[in-house]
């Protein structure tokens, strides 16, 4: 899936900024014939480390999605960019990081916050849809157990999840390829592992999955 608001410079990956001439933290614009376009730091998100592994892209320009763990905006506001003409619902449940993702979507018409756990999916089915993709970055023991509730819930079949996965956060006592092949396993029973990617240099002891609803 190719996705026309990427923008890719040798090492560098850029994406075309919905809102033009507003930066989200700091982070450097260019201009390519007539478009603005954002640097994405793969440093900063593990999004744009795992497209640099070369991981497929699977969100298309009007993809809806659901991003649990959003924190204040950083990675959200690239996915914004990669869904003009679709919607992002953004959960994050500290209440101090939330009102910096709340001012964020007061300048992006596609993108809305949530202040909810992500353990607790029942509480946001009002607000959120069904969903072509479903983007966890949560750093919590039972991560794996959140990402297959929430995509039980929201995610269409034949939708795409993403996985970010902090292998100290699962189990610190295992080492991180213990942690990173149980969590593979699991994931295969319930859809189908389409690609995985260990993201180091850019994040340590992190694994991202890409999946697909059977």
């Amino acid at each position: 899936m190719n996705n026309e608001n990427i923008l890719r410079m040798g090492k560098k990956i850029y994406t075309k900024n919905l809102t033009p001439g507003i930066s989200v933290y700091g982070e450097e614009t260019i201009k390519k014939e007539g478009y603005e376009y954002r640097y994405w730091d793969p440093f900063r998100s593990k999004l744009a480390a795992a497209l640099l592994k070369n991981m497929s892209q699977f969100i298309s320009s009007n993809s809806k999605v659901l991003y649990l763990g959003a924190a204040s905006g950083t990675t959200i506001s690239h996915v914004s960019d990669l869904t003009p003409n679709g919607f992002v619902f953004g959960v994050e449940f500290s209440k101090r990081v939330a009102k910096q993702l709340f001012l964020l979507s007061m300048k992006r018409r596609n993108l809305a916050s949530i202040l909810a756990d992500a353990n607790k999916p029942e509480e946001y089915i009002p607000y959120v849809p069904a969903v072509d993709v479903l983007y966890q970055d949560v750093a919590q023991k039972n991560q794996v157990e959140i990402f297959i509730k929430n995509a039980d819930l929201f995610l269409k079949k034949g939708g795409f999840g993403f996985l970010a996965l902090k292998a100290k956060s699962v189990d610190v006592t295992k080492k991180p390829k213990q942690i990173y092949e149980r969590v593979y396993r699991q994931l295969l029973e319930r859809f189908d592992v389409l690609e995985y990617k260990n993201i180091t240099p850019f994040q340590k002891d992190h694994m991202v999955y890409l999946v697909k609803k059977e």
